[in-house]
């Protein structure tokens, strides 16, 4: 996850240089990707017969059945590809082998005129890049995802028991996902991914697969593309792979922490071997706007009920507005290693986000830290989870969000998060947010019958 100054994107292709290697790899289908507002992917498939339909970017789809994205009478969009993105899938079992192949391209979503839609999240976090542009910068991401596997029960239906019992670190046989954990990553680096890591993490059945940083834009369609495998794999297995932040209790839930950076002509804008801990004024201004602007952002990081389950104290998930370069407790780390590798690690981010949403989220806090030249308040070197109340006011400590209704309220009451959202993408966002919370309300749980039906 360490950027250096030459990381390049591969070069788009042509129309001309995909048809041919349609063709000479037997491929029979073409999936046209996009994601929805609350970060599911969708696609429409097109046969050999509309592949250059669709690589001019003339296929339709009815955008009032994709959640937040139009009304019936605003109908048609079009889904234009980013040639850049394309790639052939392996076979996922062998009875694909044989039938034809699969290949992908991400697609912006735009009217039936062309012009770009307002409500596509891929094109919210292009807008917070082309602001960074104007500035000089680019961020690299390099993510952390996390996800449990659990079996199946009747009808395949899913369960919440653990696929194995193993801890941090273990091997097999104690750790049953080893060979699955090596099967997606093989899959991932056919497809281009550099695969830095994979492992057993703390929870029973849960596991860790860490691929290599990119450009802002880049990096989320690797997380959504990372998404599919796994659970891709995980089916042929006949497993579940979750992404759900907190699935079980009393144990540690998954999370994504995000290493960002900024490069400015060819160099880390972040490092500075003279600053106070090595960091530069862009890297504390930029760590300042995060930290100002970690409330509103929550609902777009952590954007669902479950989500707050993970963020409490005692298992190492950050509840508290602080920022350290040597402990894990705070919502942002700085990782040891300076020079290219100089990174902020955001520790509160889980894999149920739309990463395409939550990206441009932290990049636009960051911006807006050094536009405003903000600075942040002093490093936390204890850990925080042991402060008292007390201490904590006086070091100027924050807590995120409790709960997804505040969570909301934060992001509305945030100019800068709201604004890079746009009005569109957080109108219908906070709609389906609120509407989840007062669902989740309105229902009777489990715990609550526990707890009080004998008593009451």
């Amino acid at each position: 996850m360490t950027p250096t100054p030459d990381a390049q994107s591969p070069p788009p292709r042509t129309p001309q240089d995909i048809l041919a290697a349609l063709s000479a790899q037997n491929v029979g289908f073409l999936r046209l990707q996009f994601t929805d507002i609350l970060g599911t992917t969708k696609n429409v498939e097109v046969p050999g017969s509309q592949f250059e339909k669709a690589l001019a970017g003339d296929v339709t789809f009815d955008g009032s059945a994709v959640e937040g994205f139009t009304r019936v009478e605003e109908s048609d969009m079009l889904l234009r590809p980013d040639l850049s993105t394309f790639l052939i899938y392996p076979p996922f079992s062998r009875e694909e082998e044989g039938r034809g192949r699969v290949a992908r391209l991400i697609c912006d979503v735009t009217l039936p005129d062309g012009t770009p839609f307002e409500g596509d999240p891929r094109q919210v976090l292009g807008r917070q890049v082309a602001r960074a542009a104007e500035l000089g910068f680019e961020m690299f991401v390099g993510t952390e995802p996390e996800f449990f596997l659990f079996e199946r029960g009747e009808g395949g239906r899913g369960s919440t028991v653990t696929h194995d019992k193993a801890g941090y670190f273990d091997l097999a046989p104690v750790d049953k996902g080893e060979r699955i954990r090596r099967e997606i990553a093989g899959l991932l680096v056919q497809m281009g991914f550099e695969i830095e890591a994979s492992h057993h993490e703390v929870a029973p059945g849960q596991h860790e697969i860490d691929f290599r940083y990119a450009p802002a834009l880049e990096t989320a369609d690797r997380i959504a593309t990372f998404k599919f495998v796994v659970k891709r794999v995980a089916l042929e297995y006949g497993l579940l792979a979750s992404f759900l932040p907190k699935p079980l209790p009393g144990v540690n839930g998954s999370g994504m922490h995000c290493h960002l950076s900024l490069f400015k002509d060819g160099k880390n804008a972040f490092a500075d071997p003279d600053g106070e801990h090595g960091l530069s004024a862009t890297a504390r201004h930029f760590i300042a706007g995060l930290l100002e602007h970690a409330g509103g952002m929550a609902a777009i990081t952590n954007p669902l009920v479950n989500s707050y389950k993970r963020l409490v104290p005692g298992y190492e998930a950050p509840v508290n507005v602080a920022w350290s370069t040597s402990n894990r407790s705070a919502l942002i780390r700085i990782p040891a290693k300076r020079g290219p590798s100089t990174r902020a690690e955001v520790r509160m981010p889980d894999p149920s986000c739309n990463p395409y949403l939550a990206l441009a989220a932290m990049l636009a806090a960051g911006l807006d830290g050094i536009r405003e030249g903000l600075e942040p308040p002093p490093a936390i070197g204890r850990n925080i989870f042991r402060m008292t109340v007390r201490e904590k006011r006086h070091h100027r400590i924050r807590e995120l969000p409790t709960d997804l209704r505040e969570a909301v309220d934060e992001l509305e009451k945030d100019p800068v998060i709201a604004g890079a959202l746009g009005e569109h993408v957080l109108d219908h966002f906070v709609a389906a947010k609120r509407a989840e919370w007062r669902e989740y309300s309105a229902a009777v749980h489990a715990w609550e019958l526990e707890r009080y039906l004998d008593l009451i």
